[in-house]
């Protein structure tokens, strides 16, 4: 495989529902067109789910973000529906009960280099970047930043210049 993008939680809740931002919100023609083109020139594809149960609100995160989101099943969970039709298509789609998607590795260990995009950049996209750099410290690693939105567009901007430091390439 030479390229992998992988689309970190484009779900409902993280764009317009419970967790939306008008950032993530901006951010989704430029991230539409973005797999368009990737999906045209072959690029393997795969995207994250948050996945929280009913007792989201019991577990540690939930008892620090106390906001139901993304529990299985509802609307929030799902896909935007701009994005559903890739998940149509056969791209794999892991489901992941925190903010970094552990089996990711197994799926992109024949990678020659990994971009990541998607939401939100200083949670879930800085988490999964910094898990793929440590299993693949020889891998080009990469965040498409115009492709991501953060909580804010402060704690965006930290998170990015974070990754920067722990030398993944960081594309504005």
């Amino acid at each position: 495989m030479k390229k992998a993008i992988v689309v970190v939680d484009m779900q409902r809740d993280f764009v317009d529902g419970a967790l939306g931002t008008q950032e993530a919100q901006a951010m989704l023609p430029r991230l539409l067109q973005k797999l368009k083109e990737e999906w045209e020139q072959g690029s393997f594809m795969i995207f994250t789910k948050d996945t929280h149960t009913a007792d989201y609100l019991q577990t540690q995160e939930g008892k620090k973000l106390p906001v139901k989101h993304c529990i299985k099943g509802t609307a929030g969970w799902e896909l935007v529906p701009e994005l559903q039709r890739y998940a149509d298509m056969g791209v794999l789609v892991v489901e992941k009960p925190s903010f970094g998607a552990v089996r990711l590795p197994e799926h992109l260990k024949d990678a020659k280099e990994i971009e990541l995009v998607g939401l939100c950049t200083d949670i879930c996209v800085i988490s999964n970047a910094l898990l793929l750099k440590a299993f693949f410290p020889e891998t080009p690693i990469r965040v498409d930043a115009s492709c991501c939105a953060g909580v804010t567009p402060e704690t965006h901007k930290k998170a990015l210049d974070a990754m920067r430091m722990c030398q993944i390439d960081v594309r504005e």
